[in-house]
């Protein structure tokens, strides 16, 4: 089991929701929504990952027993989601053409999959699987990941013109590798425990 400390969690969970690399999937979702709202828009969207986020760690212990579902089989399989999300974050697939969406998005794509994405989930149902009795921090780490991804954001045309586009790709692909290194640990942490289990029976 691997056991976080809340600014661990919280860094965890900044990584996997990647508010630097959702920068460009924003700029195109939001590209025919006039100036003005787009704050509004990034705002509500961020609620409704948070809130989704939020209720995953409350429903997580219930969604494992209907499941029948191991926490082992989580932290293994979440390691091999985080790892495949890292991949992407370092070797990113090529450029997609333009959005077309023209009217404001609700839910989809910005929410989820961009923020709440497979990844998140799962590892807000880890974090609380693994450590119900720490659930107030969790939810302070989730609180803290939300403000950050919301304050970044906002301020994404901000940030593309002061740091640029390749410095902002170069930090996604840095945050990445760290990724990389978590899910690797995470994966080695449930086979060994795995091991020791074979070697019990």
């Amino acid at each position: 089991m691997m056991n976080y400390t809340f600014w661990s969690a919280t860094i965890l969970l900044i990584l996997i929701t990647d508010p630097i690399g959702n920068i460009p999937i924003f700029a195109n979702a939001l590209q025919h929504v006039p100036p003005q709202r787009r704050p509004r828009v990034i705002l509500r969207e961020v609620l409704i990952a948070f809130i989704l986020l939020l209720t995953f760690m409350f429903v997580g212990e219930s969604f494992l027993r209907v499941m029948n579902l191991s926490e082992l089989a989580l932290q293994i399989g979440g390691g091999v989601i985080l790892f495949l999300i890292a991949l992407r974050m370092v070797f990113p697939p090529p450029s997609t053409t333009e959005s077309e969406l023209l009217e404001e998005p609700l839910i989809v794509p910005l929410a989820v999959p961009a923020i709440a994405g497979p990844s998140a989930l799962a590892t807000v149902l880890l974090l609380v699987s693994q450590q119900p009795e720490r659930r107030v921090e969790w939810i302070g780490a989730l609180c803290v990941t939300m403000l950050v991804s919301a304050v970044v954001l906002v301020s994404a045309e901000r940030i593309q013109r002061v740091i640029g586009t390749r410095l902002v790709t170069a930090v996604e692909r840095l945050m990445g590798l760290v990724l990389v290194s978590v899910a690797i640990e995470m994966m080695l942490r449930g086979i060994k425990t795995f091991a020791l289990q074979l070697a019990r029976s």
